[in-house]
């Protein structure tokens, strides 16, 4: 089993109830819990130079604003910073967050190794991920599993995605055309299908909406 893991959890309420659970479930070493993910970070580095690193990471996504500046302000960002850092670091998202769309993001972005879904048999669900993950697999709690299969009315594809990110750097439809060699009839119909699906009254109320969402 794992001997040193970090948890990344903002509530208190929470970060001791999987802290006491861990510890009465698995044999572990070195189980240290952080509320900030700057703070995460900072001992994963620590962790490094002392040549004694974490094998895993359990992070929440979501992290409260509080009157600490925080660079690393979720999860998503604390997880995909951990990866460049280290590629065989094992990564487990623990979330209320279960949008297929970004889950799917989150496997294919940071390469994760888990991701259970909060809930009335989370803890138990985080469990056996963290058993799978220690054997080498990669585990997705029942509520996560169809992000893999399932069509979610949220998913962009890339031409979307690179639309959308042209749009929020400040470009117009006409500019972006040109920069995507496509027609302007092109990129015009897509963004009127998503205002659609996003319920958006513009272009600018769309890309805000998509930030909001974490889809770019």
């Amino acid at each position: 089993m794992f001997k040193k893991i970090l948890v990344a959890e903002d509530l208190k309420g929470i970060n001791e109830g999987i802290i006491s659970f861990l510890n009465e479930n698995l044999e572990i070493e070195t189980l240290e819990l952080v509320q900030y993910c700057d703070d995460a970070y900072l001992k994963y580095k620590k962790a490094i130079l002392d040549e004694e690193p974490y094998e895993l990471l359990i992070t929440d996504l979501s992290f409260e604003s509080d009157y600490r500046e925080q660079k690393l302000r979720s999860g998503d960002e604390l997880a995909m910073k951990i990866r460049e850092t280290d590629a065989d670091t094992k990564i487990i998202i623990y979330s209320i967050e279960k949008r297929f769309s970004k889950i799917k993001k989150l496997i294919r972005t940071v390469g994760l190794n888990g991701y259970v879904c909060k809930g009335r048999n989370g803890l138990d669900e985080l469990l056996i991920c963290i058993e799978e993950v220690y054997k080498g697999n990669t585990y997705l709690s029942p509520d996560a599993r169809p992000a893999l299969t399932k069509k979610d009315i949220t998913e962009l594809n890339d031409f979307d995605i690179e639309i959308l990110i042209h749009l929020s750097n400040g470009h117009i439809q006409k500019d972006i055309s040109k920069i995507m060699f496509t027609s302007t009839s092109s990129v015009e119909k897509r963004l009127n299908a998503l205002k659609i699906v996003f319920r958006a009254k513009n272009t600018t109320h769309l890309v805000s909406i998509i930030k909001d969402l974490g889809l770019i």
